[in-house]
């Protein structure tokens, strides 16, 4: 009996002995090869070489508890030594970069711009690596954040910290700015971190800046319409956008200040009025829009977040924020009850957190977290990369002024309104945009009659 248990065991003895020998012999010499490699580079392509990672964000999954997101990964930067390359990882002199992830801060199409504008200036093969002092991110930009002490400011500030695009971050507020900044200059990444409190220290903050992003204002309430919040805010962007004309009128300006409907109106009106408008760098972030439209589809439907893109339209308050379900991609169906309800719950998305948060704030993590990528987006068309976004800008798509749609971004701002998205229609996306349209018109003439009343300081 114990002889029949051996006896599959014994045929293999042999075998297995030697398979084992060979495995042991093969580990030992790539054990010497690399060791031998290692001992032939010199300090600085040893550091080159070093594992670094970067996180620069990652798929966001928000809604009930039930709700998962195990394919939502951070998105890292992995420096290898290959193909000569030299750029910027995380903290690391790299000589080039490969990409390990299925999702990032901005989806697989902002991905692979990522990764060729990281593999862009090569070096001659002979060409020995630069000194790790001279090393700089690939691109530079510098990005001042208005309003950055209060709740969406701080954690926006902190996401473009991470940024590789980067080289300086000017920090503005009234007031409590400084410890902000003293805060965000400890984290080991690139930029530079400078604060300005104050009207007297404003114009300094913008100086040479290549993106201004406006969060500043007061937040919504609960019971509180974003047309309740008009008085306020409307005063706080005109005089802000007014130092911006003044101190850096070639920037791209990025209005998150409530209720954008009619902020964006004031702000072009200001920059009329000062004689530097461009309207295709002037951008109502509506971002968190899509964000939303693209979880809440994706957790509806079972999709994996990173393939999912829903155009939202329109504009940024209630039934003028308007997602073209019928555009998503990947191409899925929607029964008319799920359209209903997924429409109105994108719609109603900020009062959803400003009541579940009682009275303590409003969508301010989200928010940062969809201008984050909407700053990251701008850089890279600064940079060279046609990138495709939705935003609230000046549009011939209609009747109306100012329209929220996807556009294409470059160099020069805003160079096409994607009219394709308005092609074949749904019924129910047809009636719902001609009902938005006088919600929408209302709010961008209550703002072009706010600037005209309030002739701007000069």
């Amino acid at each position: 009996m114990s002889k029949a248990k051996r006896s599959p065991i014994t045929g293999l003895g042999p075998y297995l002995r030697l398979s084992a020998e060979k495995l042991k012999k093969e580990k030992e010499e790539k054990k010497k090869k690399k060791k031998s490699a290692t001992s032939d580079k010199s300090p600085s392509e040893m550091a080159a070489t070093t594992a670094a990672t970067m996180s620069i964000g990652s798929a966001v999954c928000c809604g009930p508890k039930t709700s998962t997101c195990a394919q939502s990964k951070l998105f890292t930067l992995r420096p290898t030594p290959r193909n000569s390359l030299t750029t910027f990882s995380g903290l690391k002199a790299a000589t080039s970069v490969s990409f390990e992830s299925d999702s990032s801060f901005l989806g697989r199409d902002s991905s692979s711009a990522l990764r060729r504008m990281f593999a862009i200036n090569s070096q001659k093969p002979n060409q020995s690596l630069p000194s790790k002092k001279s090393l700089q991110p690939q691109a530079s930009y510098k990005v001042a954040v208005l309003g950055a002490a209060g709740g969406i400011g701080q954690p926006l500030a902190l996401l473009i910290k991470t940024s590789p695009l980067v080289s300086a971050l000017h920090l503005y507020d009234i007031a409590n700015v400084k410890g902000v900044a003293a805060d965000l200059s400890h984290c080991n990444t690139p930029s530079q971190v400078l604060d300005f409190t104050g009207a007297s220290e404003l114009a300094e903050c913008l100086k040479g800046v290549n993106v201004v992003v406006i969060p500043a204002g007061v937040p919504r309430k609960p019971g509180m319409t974003r047309d309740d919040l008009f008085n306020i805010n409307a005063n706080i962007v005109k005089t802000l956008v007014e130092a911006v004309a003044d101190n850096c009128p070639d920037a791209f300006i990025h209005i998150i200040s409530n209720p954008v409907n009619s902020t964006v109106p004031i702000a072009a009106e200001v920059l009329k009025q000062k004689g530097v408008y461009n309207p295709k760098k002037l951008f109502g972030v509506t971002t968190l829009d899509v964000v939303r439209a693209n979880t809440f589809v994706a957790q509806k439907k079972n999709l994996k977040l990173i393939d999912v893109d829903v155009p939202v339209v329109g504009g940024h308050a209630g039934i003028t924020i308007l997602p073209l379900l019928s555009k998503t991609k990947p191409s899925v169906s929607f029964s008319d009850e799920e359209i209903e309800a997924l429409t109105v719950r994108i719609q109603n998305a900020g009062t959803e957190v400003v009541e579940a948060k009682a009275g303590a704030g409003s969508a301010t993590l989200s928010m940062a977290y969809a201008a984050a990528r909407f700053v990251e987006s701008s850089l890279r068309a600064l940079n060279g990369d046609d990138v495709y976004e939705c935003a609230y800008v000046q549009s011939d798509i209609n009747e109306l002024p100012f329209f929220a749609s996807r556009i294409k971004m470059g160099k020069k701002g805003v160079e096409e309104i994607i009219s394709a998205d308005f092609q074949g229609l749904t019924e129910y996306e047809q009636k719902a945009l001609e009902a938005l349209k006088p919600e929408l018109k209302a709010s961008i003439e209550k703002g072009i009659a706010f600037a005209q009343k309030k002739p701007v300081t000069a």
